[in-house]
């Protein structure tokens, strides 16, 4: 089975584990909730109180968090908490990084490409006597 350029550059998500990061990243409430849980560990049921959604529509967002390994829950009593993976979320800034690193440098080998090729010399703008 072939190596993913991910995994190559990477070396730390596979390309479908990319795709549910990306996917999951996607949603503007995702990526609310994902903020929400940098500094601390809201419950299930707190971050359902913050969005006009019922409970499930947020535990659904929280659980494709979860999925692409973003968060992370852990259940304390009577309440499931969430923390966000920071490991996770500099993974994917990664993925980026070397995406970017990718473009530029196909970008400048574009840009050398371009300045080899001769270019034509302009034309002198012709006198013409008016009679």
């Amino acid at each position: 089975m072939p190596v993913s350029y991910n995994q190559v550059v990477v070396g730390a998500l596979t390309d479908d584990e990319v795709d549910r990061v990306f996917h999951a990243l996607a949603d503007t409430t995702r990526r609310d909730i994902l903020h929400r849980c940098i500094g601390g560990e809201p419950s299930v049921s707190r971050l359902a109180d913050l969005y006009p959604m019922s409970f499930a529509a947020v535990q659904k967002h929280v659980s494709v968090l979860e999925r692409a390994g973003l968060v992370t829950k852990e259940r304390r009593g009577r309440e499931q908490r969430v923390s966000t993976d920071l490991d996770a979320v500099s993974r994917a800034r990664l993925v980026l990084d070397e995406l970017e690193t990718a473009w530029r440098g196909r970008v400048d080998r574009m840009a050398d490409l371009l300045a080899q090729v001769p270019q034509p010399e302009a034309k002198k703008p012709s006198k013409r006597h008016s009679g």
